[in-house]
């Protein structure tokens, strides 16, 4: 048999190359080939094109590398034209992969959307080109597959492979064990300043200043960088040294810097479900340009921006006699009326009728987040910092928080192996 994959990012990298050995379990003699990254490439797939190399670019850089993509594009056409095919597999990255369903398609290919794009929370019209090009999408969130059925589009529920590889991750021991004799003594607040270069920089100055708060009231807290790559390490390290701060980075050990964690501070991504799966109390920061954040609020349909405080929305169970420490906002009065905007469906999505969403979540929605979250276009670094100073600077607080977080992830991690799930369910389909 022969698998066609396509993933841009380095998250979908590592999915993909998960579900790659999965699928090998199953047919030990299938072939793989297509677009990906070094995860990918481990796990045995042939690459055409290395994607994830691409992963950093935004919409302006997207346009001057047309004819790159159209080259990459040609090459999969060709690809399909020329060789059997069982099934393409596709693994996010919307903007890219719509061209490789369509083109897999026009073959008579099935396509299958392995962590498909979340079309729920941004432009849901999109739900069209998926309906039109996609033969089966696996869902990792139990939510997102009630709306993609509910748009008419074949869907099966898997559970998310993240657990799952969490669960499977063995921790470089020898790392850990030197890092806890030179760290070990402090309370660690480890930074995750995201997976794409635009959001490390938009995102850097306001987490120094997160950690700087945080040092004025606890000084013996220690923050450690985990950026994803060397070239973010060098330009997180060349504005430390502007600005003449000493904090460590480690490159290539974030499973281990997040155990090590008392807290986290990270830019929004599906590693806020490693942090869930980790027990790590996380505040969630994401700084935008101020046109962006006006256009979000014409087109984000969801009541949070980070998957843990929606998942937690969707399961209310699991708080149900939870008590947790909570703080109020410390610098603004949040507005109480966005609990009126909410579907009547679902507390996930806001009402089709409302226009535009507020600026702030209410008191009431942010006092039921799990992951306390900042999407702004404005400095919030000082509220981002007082809440590590409530959790750090009172034991049994950061202790509820944290019972809260593993009876939320009790609810949410039901399914044994999701990859499996995922694997049998396309050798079953393509049958």
């Amino acid at each position: 048999m022969r698998f066609f994959f396509s993933a841009g990012e380095p998250s979908g990298d590592i999915h993909a190359a998960a579900l790659i050995n999965k699928i090998r379990e199953h047919v030990p003699d299938t072939e793989f080939i297509g677009f990906g990254g070094a995860q990918m490439q481990k796990a045995g797939c042939q690459l055409l094109f290395e994607m994830t190399s691409l992963a950093f670019m935004g919409i302006v850089q997207a346009i001057s590398n047309y004819f790159l993509f159209r080259n990459i594009l040609n090459n999969a056409k060709k690809y399909f034209q020329q060789h059997h095919v069982d099934a393409v597999i596709l693994v996010d990255y919307p903007g890219f992969n719509w061209h490789v369903a369509r083109a897999a398609k026009e073959q008579g290919i099935p396509v299958f959307y392995f962590m498909p794009p979340q079309l729920w929370s941004w432009a849901s019209w999109r739900v069209r080109k998926m309906k039109k090009w996609i033969d089966w999408i696996l869902c990792p969130l139990p939510f997102e597959e009630r709306w993609f059925k509910q748009h008419g589009c074949p869907t099966v529920y898997i559970g998310h492979p993240f657990f799952e590889e969490i669960r499977n991750n063995i921790s470089d021991s020898t790392f850990l064990e030197s890092f806890y004799t030179q760290y070990g003594n402090a309370p660690i607040l480890t930074l995750l300043p995201g997976s794409r270069t635009k959001e490390v920089m938009m995102n850097l100055d306001d987490m120094l200043l997160t950690v700087e708060y945080v040092r004025s009231l606890i000084p013996e807290v220690r923050p450690i960088f985990s950026p994803v790559n060397i070239q973010h390490a060098e330009y997180i390290q060349k504005r430390l040294n502007e600005l003449e701060i000493s904090v460590p980075i480690f490159v290539g050990h974030t499973p281990e810097l997040i155990r090590a964690a008392d807290c986290c501070l990270a830019v929004s991504g599906s590693v806020s479900l490693e942090l869930l799966a980790c027990n790590k109390p996380t505040v969630i920061y994401y700084r935008v340009g101020m046109l962006m954040f006006l256009i979000q609020r014409f087109f984000r349909r969801t009541r949070y921006i980070t998957l843990v405080n929606l998942l937690g929305i969707d399961r209310p169970q699991a708080v149900k006699n939870v008590k947790r420490a909570k703080i109020e906002n410390s610098s603004k009065k949040s507005p109480n009326h966005l609990s009126k905007n909410l579907s009547k469906e679902s507390p996930i999505f806001y009402d089709d009728s409302t226009w535009i969403i507020p600026s702030e979540p209410s008191l009431e929605d942010r006092n039921q987040m799990f992951f306390p979250e900042f999407l702004t276009a404005t400095d919030r670094s000082k509220d981002a910092a007082a809440y590590f100073i409530h959790w750090l600077s009172n034991p049994a607080h950061l202790a509820m928080q944290k019972r809260s977080l593993a009876l939320l992830l009790r609810t949410v991690d039901q399914i044994e192996s999701p990859l499996n799930q995922a694997a049998q369910t396309i050798l079953d389909k393509i049958k």
